[in-house]
């Protein structure tokens, strides 16, 4: 495989952190402390250190302190991404192949070991792993792994504490039940401030917890935002700041990210932009109140990645106060690609629910009639350069940025890009590896399946890594397999075809050699199909 050809750009917005220097790289400590940042449903293209016009200049600056990789990817979906993260497993052999969005439903009883939407206890988590190594394990934001019983829930998962969501979406503004808060596992009321927004309030208590944390002992924090999930929500200070800035619509934007992600170097020079994706119309169809509308949902979205970002720097400021920022490792993706729900142009939801004032005496503002959210166009143009969105499995769906800041440990340049080809199961063993932790065979008994990832450590330190892997993909019948630079999808439509692709000549899925190359997708689907049969894919139910 011939591997993307990128440069590094000195980019970006002011910096907010110091970069890393030969002298602070030179001797890395063998424990440092670890904060991983997930943000939801956030497309590809939506920082500007990966091309986009919105400013994230605290992400841009540990980007340009850090390592950006161009060909990472998640599982497209939300509970499965959470589940492989946090195991180093296919998220179904974690039994989170899939999660009911309603927190009221259970799984069924006739679902198989893999749909069991739940963590199972033939897995363990990072917080797991690490704290018998002395780290202290936190959380805050969204957990969504299992609602039902505390026995699913963070404590009882290793950490030992956590305020958030266990459901996975609720409003920004007056988070209730059964979507409401929860802090140490204990449900909490709606909050009472009139002020109140989600995305504040997790890191408000990430840095209480680290602001009581033991100095001479390592921590490790999971801050998983709802940002910029639906429902549409944000400050209006924020959304000020964006209103009136996309009336020139998707079709020219992805126009834009597309140009700044070639000088960037986040695509390739030969790379092409892909078409509009089908259930987007061209912008210039659309009737003018149409692209107000669209100009608003947009400019609240822009404002909900800002606000995380500010977050970012809130949380990078109190590492930097405390002396803590040279020795953390902090790793930034998302969890999937741009959600198009509910698959059309115009969103989702009443607008007239879109970030407006509740009722009297609710403590802030509505969560959002059907869960508002920007639609088809606007989650095409997050995942520029790519096709399609979250829940599928071409790039759009399953590409994702990922920034990578360790002062101390890093020994790459700073700035720098790397084409090389990961997944979230690394995360497990690459923490290993920095924090001296253990993967244990067994727990109270329990047999733990071994992780499946591979250690980016070494990158980290300079060092090459192999770029011969297997990558395997199975969401809501839709399916993909990775192989060096050839890759498989098939939709899960009705009597779709595999497709395939060579992402080494073609990285955005433009051009389907499967009628070309028969032999090569054959291999690649007999390998899928081994997968499935083997990581609890299938069945998907048992009698």
């Amino acid at each position: 495989m011939r591997p993307f050809v990128v440069r590094a750009t000195a980019l970006l917005a002011l910096a907010s952190a110091p970069a890393a220097t030969p002298a602070t790289a030179a001797a890395a400590p063998a424990r440092p402390n670890i904060v991983v940042i997930l943000a939801d449903d956030m497309g590809f293209s939506d920082l500007g250190a990966y091309g986009s016009e919105i400013p994230t200049p605290h992400l841009d600056a540990l980007a340009r302190g850090g390592l950006r990789f161009t060909q990472f990817y998640n599982t497209a979906r939300c509970s499965p991404t959470r589940a492989a993260l946090l195991t180093g497993l296919h998220p179904h052999q974690a039994g989170m192949g899939t999660l009911a969005e309603d927190p009221g439903k259970q799984a069924p009883a006739h679902a198989a070991p893999g749909y069991r939407e739940v963590l199972g206890r033939d897995s363990v988590t990072l917080a797991e792993v690490l704290r018998p190594a002395g780290y202290h394990t936190y959380m805050a934001g969204k957990w969504h792994l299992g609602y039902h019983g505390q026995d699913k829930w963070p404590l009882a998962r290793g950490f030992d504490r956590f305020y958030g969501l266990i459901s996975g979406a609720s409003s920004f503004h007056a988070p209730t039940a059964p979507r409401g808060l929860t802090l140490d596992d204990t449900p909490l009321p709606p909050p009472a401030q009139k002020d109140y927004y989600i995305t504040d309030a997790f890191t408000d208590h990430a840095i209480q917890f680290l602001g009581g944390h033991p100095r001479a002992q390592p921590f490790f924090l999971y801050l998983a935002f709802t940002a910029p999930h639906w429902p549409l929500h944000a400050r209006d200070e924020d959304i000020q700041k964006f209103t009136g800035r996309y009336r020139g619509g998707w079709d020219q934007l992805r126009e834009q990210r597309f140009a700044r992600q070639r000088e960037l170097g986040i695509v390739p020079a030969h790379a092409q932009l892909s078409p509009r994706d089908d259930g987007a119309r061209a912008w210039d169809t659309l009737k003018p109140e149409e692209h107000a509308e669209l100009d608003y949902r947009m400019a609240v979205y822009a404002a909900q990645v800002h606000r995380m970002d500010h977050n970012v720097g809130r949380l990078v400021a109190h590492l930097r106060e405390r002396g803590q920022l040279e020795n953390t490792l902090i790793l930034f993706l998302s969890d999937n690609g741009g959600c198009a729900e509910p698959y059309t142009d115009l969103g989702g939801g009443a607008f007239s629910a879109v970030n407006q004032p509740a009722a009297a005496g609710s403590g802030g503002r509505a969560a959002g009639t059907g869960g508002s959210s920007y639609g088809t166009g606007w989650a095409n143009a997050s995942n520029t350069p790519f096709r399609r969105y979250k829940a599928r499995l071409h790039q759009g769906g399953i590409a994702t940025p990922l920034i990578v800041h360790w002062p101390a440990g890093l020994k790459t340049k700073p700035g720098s890009l790397t084409p090389h080809v990961g997944y979230l199961t690394d995360f497990m063993p690459t923490l290993l590896d920095v924090s001296g932790a253990t993967y244990p065979r067994t727990v109270a008994g329990q047999p733990i399946q071994p992780f499946v990832g591979r250690s980016f450590a070494p990158l980290l330190r300079g060092a090459e890594l192999p770029a011969d892997r297997w990558l395997y993909w199975e969401q809501y019948d839709n399916k993909a397999v990775r192989h060096g630079a050839w890759k498989a999808v098939q939709p899960a439509e009705k009597n779709s075809p595999w497709e395939l692709y060579d992402l080494a000549t073609d990285p955005t899925e433009l051009r389907d050699h499967a009628a070309a190359q028969p032999a090569r997708l054959r291999e690649l689907t007999t390998a899928w199909d081994t997968w499935a049969t083997t990581h609890r894919v299938l069945p998907k139910t048992v009698k």
